[in-house]
């Protein structure tokens, strides 16, 4: 190991030279930092970003921590300054014993990118335990026949610091009966010895005392002592034997308490009581000293506490035979425990990124879990298994690390939690195993555009609308999560009928719901189309456009409007029916429109009030007006009919007119038609009286009261007014008006020609030329007989019938 630098410890630690390795493998690194034992807390280890070029500026973003294996927390990460410092006492002698390397390992993770460090504390020993001798006293029975040079064993003492800082000699007491003999050995280190240098004699000095120290190489040192009381015997000359020095056995973690480990023996040739051996611990490791005890007659070991492999895989016993006479020997027992599959593996996690986008591709580290067994040797190999479900597989790192890693392309709206579980597996026998379940959470991201639940929307409103009435409610679903769900909506701007959309309806942008900004007018247009376009709120956002038909529904709220007959520069419209008309024949139509459409249109006619009830008939939804009968002598000449049009609506609503009829073969018979002829010499002759007036005084009141009267009949007689064709002028029409078969208008094969002679109020009539039964056909005109027309001194107008009337 190079050193890289070297780092001054606390003050009680000065001197101690800090030794760090960086060894790096990828793009993951190992660090070693050497620092001895007892540091005190808070102390300094290293820095790590330096050492490992990580940027100190962007540390505390990335989420550093420290997972240890243990329980205990022996250090610290500062994420401002990237120092590790000292966060627990580190006794080496607990944490490792007299094992020659003691290190501890833990991990740095470092997120965002997903990054671990391997990090190795090598706990250095230091001198903070002086040497000890299991006993404060040790009692020597020596027989003082015991010749020049004899040696007798002392315990040795026992330090737990290890290398230079351990036991390396002793010194005895002035004496004048005993000298010192040091010596090492790779299975006891330094022991001592006293060596007899003059020979006892009881009789003069039956009790001796003596200091043995054992003193360490640390700086300073440390030194530790013990009594050795001498009592002079009589002559013991054999020392107890162990039938071998060292003894290996083996035992069971998780033996119950009293099993037998091991029984030494030790025999002494010598008789009585200098012939009986007692056996008794002269050393035990501090790891087993609660653990073992030994019968000290028959020096059977047993077991007094747990063993557990995973806290010490061996222990080290070293077992004094003493006969009566104080003389002894010692042998060394090696513990080695056997490791049992006591302990399942454990799933660590070290990292995971919750939650993962959902658009990461596929092949993504996502985690990183640490699988732990402590078991040893085919009971501590871990198998790791995932879920076949799972969207993720496991693909080993290092030193039981796994790496998650996304097998598949995610989606959130799909599945947007996953139940993840974990199983480790051992090879012991029977294998151990267990799992952990985690959930894996997916992150939205804005991929999905909203869906109208519908590819087209219909919405029908009845015209005359309330402004604000609701015509109909879109609805678009986005499966994005919050914001990048949320919809809003819009119309698309467009134009009905040269006018902005916007003026005609309005949509509520968070519910959908379409609202009318005004009264429709089904006369004016009947139907139109407006695109609504759903947006999310994601960034950036989405949208889906739909096509919503609105159409209107008519309304009853336009009236009858009749068409003919009709009034005419106010004057009435009479027609002429021939005195020959037989039942069935057709003599008028009233014809009328309604600017409504479908059953608000349909119009039906009937006659409320007639001079002669039973002469005419109206057809219900035709208008045509037929006589029920043949014409009789009898029947008057003028005959009035009020004729009603009512449409189907609801409430229905109707218009009424004034049929004027004339049964008459010429209008010069018509009494008011002669009447008008000679309006003319009736004013030539008022004239002439208005003269005679002036000079005839006696005639003037007589001609006065018969001037009034001639006026006052005048003005009672009905004119008729035929100035031209009788044809329905097209600005009769209504806007928007169809001619439609069945609705009580005037139908295509039906025309009324009315022909008038120049100068003259009397006409022909041509009837009308009509497909249907009963209707006289269209080139049957009447004929006034030439005595009338002289009668009247109307020359010129002459009514042909081309074939009689049947």
């Amino acid at each position: 190991m190079r050193p890289l630098w070297t780092v001054k410890a606390p003050s009680v630690w000065a001197g101690f030279v800090l030794f760090v390795c960086i060894i790096l493998h990828g793009c993951k690194g190992d660090v070693r930092y050497s620092i001895p034992e007892e540091m005190q807390r808070g102390s300094v280890v290293g820095k790590i970003t330096q050492d490992l070029g990580i940027d100190t500026k962007s540390l505390s973003a990335r989420k550093p921590r420290l997972d240890f294996e243990g329980s205990k927390r022996y250090c610290e990460f500062n994420s401002w300054t990237g120092e590790l410092t000292v966060n627990e006492r580190m006794d080496r002698e607990v944490m490792c014993g007299q094992r020659p390397s003691c290190a501890v390992h833990f991990d740095l993770f470092l997120e965002n990118p997903l990054e671990f460090h391997r990090i190795t504390l090598d706990t250095q020993d230091i001198n903070d335990n002086s040497p000890k001798f299991r006993n404060d006293v040790i009692n020597l029975e020596i027989q003082e026949s015991v010749g020049k040079g004899a040696r007798f064993s002392i315990d040795e003492a026992h330090d737990a610091d290890t290398g230079v800082n351990s036991v390396q000699g002793y010194t005895l007491s002035n004496n004048e009966h005993f000298s010192l003999a040091v010596h090492s050995s790779t299975d006891r280190g330094k022991y001592s010895e006293i060596v007899l240098e003059n020979e006892l004699d009881r009789e003069k000095q039956d009790h001796l005392s003596l200091t043995l120290s054992a003193y360490d190489g640390g700086s300073p040192k440390r030194s530790g002592s013990v009594i050795i009381n001498v009592k002079v015997l009589d002559a013991n000359d054999n020392v107890p034997v162990f039938t071998q020095p060292v003894y290996e056995v083996s035992l069971f973690e998780n033996s119950p308490l009293g099993t037998i480990v091991f029984q030494v023996s030790a025999s002494d040739a010598d008789e009585g009581a200098n012939g009986e051996v007692t056996y008794e611990f002269s050393y035990i490791s501090i790891n087993a000293e609660n653990l073992f005890s030994i019968d000290p007659t028959t020096g059977v070991i047993t077991v007094k506490g747990t063993i557990d492999f995973e806290e010490s895989s061996s222990f080290e016993l070293r077992v004094k035979a003493k006969d009566g006479a104080g003389q002894s020997a010692s042998c060394k027992v090696v513990v080695e425990v056997e490791d049992l599959n006591d302990n399942p593996p454990l799933i660590v996690m070290k990292s995971l990124l919750s939650p993962v986008p959902e658009n990461i591709p596929s092949g993504t580290e996502i985690g990183l879990i640490y699988v732990q067994d402590k078991d040893s040797r085919a009971n501590g190999k871990i198998k790791c298994s995932i879920d076949q479900h799972a969207p993720l597989q496991l693909v080993p790192s290092v030193k039981n690390h796994f790496s998650l890693v996304t097998t598949t392309e995610l989606d959130r709206e799909a599945q947007p939690e996953y139940n993840i579980t974990l199983t480790a597996t051992d090879d012991g026998s029977p294998p151990l195993f267990s799992s952990k379940t985690f959930s894996l959470s997916l992150g939205d991201v804005n991929d999905n555009s909203p869906v109208f639940e519908k590819q087209y929307y219909h919405a029908n409103i009845l015209e005359n609308n309330k402004p604000g009435s609701s015509l109909c409610s879109v609805l678009a679903k986005d499966p994005d999560w919050r914001q990048n769900g949320t919809v809003f909506y819009s119309l698309v701007p467009g134009e009905v009928n040269s006018h902005s959309v916007s003026s005609f309806i309005s949509i509520n942008g968070d519910t959908g719901v379409i609202h009318a900004v005004r009264p429709f007018d089904y006369e004016q247009f009947k139907s139109f189309k407006v695109t609504v376009v759903a947006r999310d709120n994601g960034s950036p956002a989405l949208s889906s456009n739909v096509t919503v038909n609105i159409f209107i529904t008519d309304d009853n709220d336009n009236s009858p409007q009749i068409l003919y007959p009709t009034l005419e520069r106010n004057s009435l419209m009479t027609e002429l029916v021939p005195k020959a008309a037989q039942a069935g024949s057709l003599v008028s139509k009233v014809i009328a429109v309604d600017a409504d459409s479908g059953q608000n249109a349909w119009l039906s006619f009937s006659i409320v009030k007639s001079t002669d009830p039973g002469l005419f008939v109206i057809g219900e939804h035709s208008g045509e007006i037929r006589t029920q009968r043949d014409i009789s002598v009898t029947d008057g000449m003028k005959q009035n009919l009020v004729v009603s049009v009512r449409d189907n609506g609801q409430p229905p609503l109707s218009a009424t007119c004034a049929v004027y009829l004339v049964i008459s073969d010429n209008l010069a018979e018509v009494p008011e038609f002669k009447d008008m002829s000679l309006e003319g010499n009736y004013t030539k002759l008022t004239f002439y009286l208005i003269i005679a007036l002036v000079s005839v005084s006696t005639f003037f009141l007589t001609f006065i009261i018969i001037t009034l009267a001639m006026r006052f009949c005048n003005r009672r007689k009905p004119r008729l007014l035929f100035d031209g064709p009788v044809a329905i002028p097209s600005t009769y029409l209504p806007p928007n008006y169809a001619d439609v078969d069945g609705t009580g208008t005037l139908r295509s094969c039906y025309s009324y020609d009315a022909y008038l002679t120049t100068g003259s109020r009397t006409s022909d009539f041509k009837f009308v030329n009509s497909y249907n039964e009963g209707t006289l056909p269209a080139d049957l005109t009447l004929n006034e007989s030439p005595p009338a027309f002289n009668h009247h001194n109307t020359p010129g107008n002459v009514a042909e019938l081309s074939s009689p009337v049947s």
